[in-house]
């Protein structure tokens, strides 16, 4: 059984009528003709009836056209499969990237990729840095984007960007009359946190030595993104420290909330790209590097 016979058999149980048939396949009516009679004879069934004025498929016959038309569809995935394989940046890219850094990445990220390789869209994915290693392993995700520190085996990453992170004040709140803002001066304060399992809340607290300490974070509320913490601040329920990213991002309005920078030393996270060190594709995984330098998210320094 050939995949051009199953193509023939597909034809005519459209077509129904053997000259179109063979049109639609590019051979003569003969050759159809007797491909399938030969079919019919070495599988021992008739496939269709045949009369002067129509051809029709038997009920064995639309079973195996619908089969036959699943297995072509099958068989045209496998050329796309290869074809891939010769040009990395054709077909899609699944990529995960962490809830910090998504909503700031990505409306800069996906233009400028799809002018680099328009031929190979984003299947996207926002979760939190373990769970995106664990689809990255297994093959589920391609490449993932996350913040240092990151270690797991098999899987490499190359540095992207490093992103400085500031504080974010109610108005009027007493901090907002410094220029710069120092990690201990924050710590003190009623700090608004990430929930436990993002990885940017840990980056907080060790950026702030006192929240380090055992019992450092007790009494600090948390938020589910930062987006919500955002609305906290702006409510006057405490401060919080954001990634120079996200609040580059929102809409400046000083009537609620505030902006000010640590002072140097100041905390920051570098941001990488991952993937496995067997993936088959690099230089998707290149240009994908290339399509964030050239446009990082807002504030951030591309490396």
């Amino acid at each position: 059984m050939t995949l051009t016979e199953l193509r023939y058999i597909v034809a005519l149980a459209r077509e129904r009528h053997f000259g179109r048939a063979a049109e639609k396949c590019h051979v003569s009516q003969p050759t159809l003709s007797v491909a399938l009679r030969k079919f019919e004879q070495r599988y021992g069934v008739v496939l269709f009836e045949r009369s002067s004025a129509e051809v029709r498929p038997t009920g064995v016959g639309e079973q195996v056209a619908g089969q036959a038309e699943r297995v072509l569809e099958e068989a045209g995935k496998l050329k796309e499969i290869v074809e891939q394989g010769k040009d990395p940046l054709q077909g899609p890219l699944r990529l995960g990237v962490i809830y910090t850094v998504a909503p700031y990445l990505l409306p800069r990220l996906v233009p400028a990729l799809h002018s680099l390789a328009p031929r190979m869209p984003l299947y996207l994915q926002e979760n939190f840095t373990v769970n995106l290693a664990i689809q990255l392993r297994r093959g589920d995700l391609d490449a993932i984007v996350v913040a240092l520190p990151f270690a797991e085996p098999g899987i490499v990453w190359r540095v992207v960007y490093e992103e400085r992170f500031c504080v974010l004040l109610p108005n009027g709140h007493s901090l907002s009359q410094q220029t710069l803002i120092s990690p201990d001066d924050v710590a003190a304060e009623n700090l608004l946190l990430l929930g436990n399992g993002n990885c940017f809340r840990d980056q907080v607290v060790q950026a702030c030595a006192q929240l380090s300490a055992p019992g450092g974070t007790n009494g600090s509320l948390e938020g589910s993104s930062l987006e919500t913490i955002r609305y906290m601040v702006a409510s006057g329920a405490g401060i919080s420290v954001v990634p120079v990213s996200a609040a580059a991002s929102w809409p400046s309005d000083e009537r609620l909330l505030q902006v000010r920078q640590f002072r140097d030393p100041s905390p920051a996270r570098q941001v990488v790209i991952a993937w496995r060190a067997s993936f088959p594709r690099p230089r998707a995984i290149e240009v994908l590097r290339t399509a964030i330098l050239q446009a990082p998210p807002p504030g951030v320094c591309a490396v």
